[in-house]
C-alpha cells in the first residue's frame, strides 16, 4: 500500500472531514483519516489507486484538493 497525503481546502468543521473520510474510505483499496486542523487526509491505498480517482472523491464533495503528496 503506497502513503499520501492529500492537503484539501475548504473543510471547516467535523461534518466537512467526516464526509471527506467516509468519501475517501468508500473507494476500494483506500484506508484514510482527515487532519480537520492541518487540513490534510492521509491515505492508504493499494498501487491501483489513482491520484486522479482520490481528488474526484473530494472534489465531488465540493472541497478543493490543493496537493497530493
Amino acid at each position: 500500500m503506497a502513503k499520501k497525503r492529500i492537503m484539501i481546502e475548504g473543510m471547516s468543521c467535523s461534518h466537512c472531514s467526516s464526509r471527506v473520510e467516509n468519501a475517501l474510505n468508500a473507494l476500494d483499496g483506500v484506508k484514510a483519516k482527515v487532519n480537520l486542523k492541518k487540513k490534510f487526509a492521509e491515505v492508504r491505498a493499494d498501487e491501483t489507486v489513482s491520484d486522479s480517482l482520490l481528488r474526484e472523491a473530494v472534489e465531488t464533495l465540493g472541497f478543493t484538493v490543493v496537493e497530493i503528496e
